[in-house]
C-alpha cells in the first residue's frame, strides 16, 4: 500500500506550515510560555483559514475536505506545538455556533480531565454541551502551554475516534521535530574537532528517530485512509512511542549543551507526555487490538 500526497495534499500543507511559520514561530512558542494563555487573535486566524471547518461540508460553510487533510494539518500543528484546545474545537465545528470561524474556544472532558477549561467558552463532554462544575480542580501540568483541571463530574463518555488519530497527527509531528532538531544539532554542534554527528552513537539514535517517525506517518496515514477502530489504535501506539522516544533521545543528543530552558526539546517531550495521556492513549489501544487477536 502506498500513501503518496496528492498535489492539492501537498500545497495545503504546505500552507498550513507557512501560516504557522508566520504566525507562531520559534520565537511566538518561547513567548507563549513566557505569558502563557490563549492567543485569541490566533484563534480567529486559524478559524479563517479553515482550520476548524476542514472536514464541514462546502454547503455548510466549511472546506469540504476529509480526515486525509485534517491529519495532515494536525501533524503541522504538533510539529511547531501549537497550543490550545485544537482537537477538541475542531470536532465541535457544525455543532457549536462559532467553533468552525475560531470565534469560539471549545474543550472536551476526557476521562475526568479537561485541558484550557478556563479560557473555554463551551465545554462538552460525548459531543453534548455541559454545564461548568461549580469547582473544577486545577492540576499542575508538566506542560506550560497546556493548563489541565480535573472535572468534578463523575461521569466518562467513550473517546471520538477522530480525536484519537488527530492525537496521533500530533505526536507524529512532534516526532518528526524532535528529528530534525537532533540532527541539526549533530551537525552543527562539535565535540574533539568535529560535529557530534560524526560519532556512530549519535548516528544511532537520529536513525532511530527517524524510523520511529516515519513508521509512525505510514500507520497514521494509512488508518485516515481506512478510518478503521483497530488501524487508528495501532497509529495511535505507534504514534505515542515516536514521540516519547524520539523526544528524550532528541535530548540526549543536546545532551552536550545541557538542558535549557532556552531549547524547545523539552517543551516537545512535555507536550508529548500530556498527549499520551489523552483519551484512546496505550492502555485503551492495547485493549481494542488485544480484544481484536482473541476473537
Amino acid at each position: 500500500m502506498r500513501f503518496h500526497l496528492s498535489e492539492d495534499q501537498r500545497a495545503l500543507r504546505a500552507g498550513v506550515r507557512e501560516l504557522l511559520a508566520r504566525r507562531f514561530n520559534a520565537e511566538a512558542l518561547r513567548a507563549a510560555v513566557e505569558r502563557p494563555g490563549l492567543d485569541r487573535a490566533l484563534w480567529r486566524e486559524l478559524g479563517e483559514a479553515g482550520f476548524f471547518a476542514l472536514r464541514l461540508p462546502e454547503a455548510d460553510g466549511g472546506v469540504g475536505l476529509g480526515l486525509p487533510e485534517a491529519v495532515l494539518v494536525f501533524e503541522e500543528a504538533g510539529r511547531v506545538l501549537l497550543p490550545g484546545p485544537l482537537i477538541a474545537t475542531h470536532l465541535a465545528a457544525g455543532t457549536v455556533p462559532g467553533a468552525a470561524a475560531g470565534e469560539a474556544v471549545v474543550a472536551d472532558v476526557d476521562g475526568g480531565l479537561v485541558e484550557w477549561l478556563a479560557e473555554a467558552d463551551v465545554v462538552r463532554g460525548g459531543g453534548t454541551p455541559l454545564p461548568r462544575p461549580e469547582e473544577a480542580v486545577p492540576l499542575r501540568s508538566v506542560d506550560p502551554l497546556t493548563p489541565l483541571h480535573r472535572w468534578t463530574g463523575a461521569e466518562t463518555w467513550p473517546c471520538d475516534p477522530v480525536g484519537v488519530l488527530l492525537t496521533a497527527a500530533e505526536q507524529l509531528g512532534t516526532a518528526t521535530r524532535a528529528c530534525e532538531l537532533a540532527v541539526q544539532h549533530a551537525r552543527t554542534r562539535e565535540q574533539f574537532g568535529q560535529p557530534i554527528g560524526a560519532f556512530q552513537a549519535i548516528k544511532h539514535l537520529c536513525a532511530d528517530m527517524l524510523v520511529r517517525a516515519e513508521t509512525a506517518r505510514a500507520a497514521v496515514y494509512a488508518a485516515a485512509v481506512t478510518a478503521d477502530a483497530l488501524d487508528i489504535a495501532a497509529a495511535r501506539l505507534l504514534a505515542d512511542e515516536a514521540a516519547l522516544r524520539s523526544t528524550r533521545d532528541c535530548l540526549q543528543v543536546h545532551g552536550g549543551m545541557g538542558f535549557t530552558w532556552e531549547s524547545e526539546v523539552h517543551l516537545h517531550l512535555k507536550r508529548a507526555w500530556v498527549r499520551a495521556e489523552r483519551g484512546g492513549g496505550v492502555t485503551e489501544s492495547e485493549e481494542c487490538l488485544a480484544a481484536e487477536l482473541v476473537d
